[in-house]
């Protein structure tokens, strides 16, 4: 009897408020995005945050620099394809446009999940760069919740707020109903601090995600779910 393939974690999703109109595709396994994907996602936009490989593609257009800097990181680090453009009213301010990409973002992450059955569920990781360290300690647990500590001094890093970068990751893990602590152990530039931190958070998605042989349809929890 031949072996069944896995399923394909990929999904695509649009989020249009008065603030901001996002469309993004993922693919947690890297390779292909859905057939239904926007077709403004498969453009080849050739931007900053943008990088193809025979396993991932990726492009990422916010309007905020530092933003699709941080989630390029994520993406190549955790092993995603990832598309992403967004319309938002950045002539406010950055607010807005960082949330909501984030919130859709960890939607699109729970969809493509699915059921996490048969996985590792928890993930952690130190990542460095330079000076700075940080830590990332991830549950798959559908129990949103997070402890963000990066200790950034700076007010802006390019056109993000520091404050909104802690919100950012915040935002995800309650759209992506994970529990996450993310901390920058040290580092005195705050760009690298808070690189170090997305690529920590990234090889610990990364490691929980990971199906895991011999595991396939068991729900790794001792109350049997973790749908409620």
């Amino acid at each position: 009897m031949g072996s069944t393939s896995p399923p394909v974690r990929s999904a695509c999703l649009a989020r249009d408020t008065n603030e901001t109109k996002i469309a993004l595709a993922i693919n947690l396994d890297g390779g292909d995005f859905p057939s239904d994907t926007d077709k403004r996602l498969l453009s080849g936009n050739e931007g900053h945050a943008s990088q193809a490989s025979k396993s991932q593609t990726i492009s990422i257009n916010s309007g905020i620099g530092f933003l699709d800097h941080m989630l390029h990181a994520l993406a190549k680090h955790a092993g995603w394809s990832l598309s992403l453009i967004c319309k938002g009213d950045l002539h406010i301010d950055d607010h807005h446009t960082a949330e909501d990409v984030c919130i859709a973002l960890g939607g699109a992450f729970k969809d493509a999940l699915g059921v996490p059955t048969g996985l590792a569920r928890f993930g952690s990781a130190y990542a460095p760069l330079d000076d700075a360290l940080s830590r990332a300690v991830v549950d798959l647990s559908n129990r949103p919740f997070s402890v963000i500590d990066l200790g950034l001094k700076r007010e802006k890093i390019g056109d993000l707020s520091c404050e909104m970068i802690p919100h950012c990751l915040q935002s995800f893990a309650q759209a992506a109903r994970v529990t996450m602590h993310v901390d920058c152990l040290r580092g005195d530039n705050d760009h690298h601090r808070a690189e170090s931190a997305f690529k920590a958070l990234a090889v610990a998605i990364r490691q929980a995600t990971t199906r895991v042989a011999g595991r396939e349809g068991e729900v790794p929890s001792t109350k049997g779910t973790l749908s409620t």
